[in-house]
């Protein structure tokens, strides 16, 4: 029998991924790619692809392509017009909740116990006790609660905060007090003292906080966004910012990755800018899903993570 071709695709970390790939020998044939040049001479005969911000104008040349594994949680990249709908797309999950509420909930605390005062403080070699908060009563707004908002809603609980959440379907979920729909969002972000985005990018959550959702926050709120960089409209935050609507912004995505250097984020002391690293994407975690989609691929059973295409996750 032929060996099945994958194409194993990361632009940093190709030959970490391509060791950890488990099939019997002479059943499958991995083609280990980190630059779109190497990849262009694969495509075309490649049936699976396994990889990271794969360049979308060569899933047009991917004749045989069947079968999709994102290295990670967002698949935007892949549902584009090039790649043909007969392509099942499957995403990482079930890994990246502890990695998004540590940060989530670090940041939170950075923000309450005055941490980056406290630095400054040091660098002056001045000491000066400050009055600090507790994240304990603080309200949480979650706004996506799917695998890594749960994570996120049951760390936040541990610390004896009150969680509050929008999801698409609104439905009650425990360790969340109340769970809105994305058309009541301003009553979830009027409450919070945080509000974390986890929405993955599709038509319905690209812009989805804009004026009037920060307008319903309070001044002394902070938004961490660790979903997707379009979910906010950057125009919009940058005036609530200047207006002092909002008190910061914790940001590790962007419409643009990475801002241009002469991007306004940058020299802001409300905003804190990280390098898309909330929810890292590590070859060992990722692996294992791979290794049993690809099990369940080769013996004709159903895969794991499968993209609903409509929804665009």
């Amino acid at each position: 029998m032929t060996p099945r071709s994958v194409l194993l695709y990361h632009p940093e970390e190709a030959p970490d991924y391509a060791r950890l790939v488990k099939a019997p020998r002479g059943v499958i044939h991995v083609h280990t790619c980190a630059s779109p040049e190497e990849a262009a001479d694969v495509i075309g005969e490649a049936e699976i692809l396994y990889g990271w911000n794969f360049p979308q104008a060569l899933l047009a040349e991917a004749r045989h392509l069947r079968w999709i594994q994102s290295m990670g949680a967002g698949v935007e990249n892949f549902l584009v017009p090039e790649l043909s709908k007969s392509v099942i797309v499957t995403r990482a999950a079930g890994v990246f909740g502890p990695w998004m509420a540590e940060y989530t909930l670090a940041w939170c605390g950075w923000i309450t116990r005055q941490i980056e005062q406290l630095r400054e403080q040091q660098r002056q070699r001045r000491w000066a006790p400050l009055r600090q908060g507790l994240l304990r009563g603080k309200t949480l707004a979650i706004v996506g609660l799917g695998d890594i908002g749960r994570e996120i809603a049951r760390a936040a609980r541990t610390l004896g905060m009150r969680v509050v959440g929008v999801s698409r379907r609104g439905k009650k979920l425990p360790g969340v007090e109340r769970v809105y729909r994305p058309s009541a969002i301003d009553r979830a972000l009027a409450q919070c003292d945080f509000a974390v985005l986890t929405l993955p990018l599709t038509a319905e959550t690209r812009g989805l906080i804009g004026a009037r959702e920060l307008g319903a926050m309070k001044p002394t709120a902070w938004i961490v966004n660790i979903g997707r960089g379009p979910l906010i409209q950057e125009a919009a935050l940058l005036r609530a910012l200047d207006a002092k609507r909002i008190a910061g912004a914790v940001l590790d995505v962007f419409e643009t990755e990475p801002p241009p250097p002469d991007h306004p984020f940058w020299g802001r002391k409300d905003v804190v800018i990280t390098p898309h690293i909330a929810g890292p994407s590590i070859p060992e975690e990722i692996a294992p899903i791979f290794n049993d989609n690809l099990r369940r691929y080769l013996s004709g059973k159903k895969l794991r993570y499968v993209v609903d295409r409509h929804r665009g996750y």
